[in-house]
């Protein structure tokens, strides 16, 4: 079954294991899938969502195009690092400048759980990281896969959302990339 996917490399870098991981991903994806590839890094636009959500944003091109793409996809797939326990910077501020309401979702009147408007799309989330996985889950507490899962996609409609840890990135032989690269295909190729 042909379905639309969105992989978004949201590393901020224009070289990165993020990068190498997202062209093997749209690889083992692409045959029966419509596939696009969004680098966070060649998108221009200011992060800072200033005034709240009760001022109005003309958004930027690159932003116009982003929720086009996340309109379309059926799969949504982030791969990203995790700094300092959550994601980059700017990925957030896409996120912050996207995920608007009459976009995302909607508040109703009388009611202040909002109607999901991203509904019926799926996510992986692929984390890279110089910890060690199990550190950065059990001992951290996974933070940045549960803001962007249960207070983002969720909370915008997305019905399931599951997530990959890769790690430690730092000291890695390339045999250990290798078979993350592996991992990441295997994982591509049951969409």
């Amino acid at each position: 079954m042909n379905k639309n996917i969105l992989v978004i490399n949201g590393n901020p870098k224009s070289e990165s294991f993020c990068k190498v991981l997202a062209s093997h991903y749209i690889k083992s994806s692409e045959q029966g899938n419509d596939v696009r590839l969004i680098s966070i890094n060649s998108l221009e636009f200011d992060p800072n969502l200033n005034f709240g959500y009760s001022g109005e944003y003309a958004l930027e091109a690159d932003l116009i195009y982003f929720q086009q793409s996340v309109a379309w996809a059926e799969h949504v797939v982030f791969i990203f690092p995790v700094w300092w326990g959550g994601m980059p910077a700017k990925l957030k501020g896409l996120i912050d400048r996207t995920f608007l309401p009459d976009f995302a979702f909607k508040y109703k009147s009388n009611n202040p759980m909002p109607e999901k408007l991203l509904k019926n799309k799926s996510a992986d989330i692929i984390l890279t990281m110089d910890a060690i996985p199990f550190y950065h889950r059990w001992i951290q507490g996974d933070p940045v896969y549960r803001q962007l899962k249960r207070t983002t996609l969720r909370f915008c409609g997305f019905n399931k959302v599951s997530a990959t840890y890769i790690g430690s990135i730092i000291n890695s032989s390339e045999k250990q990339r290798d078979n993350w690269v592996k991992q990441v295909a295997r994982l591509a190729k049951k969409v």
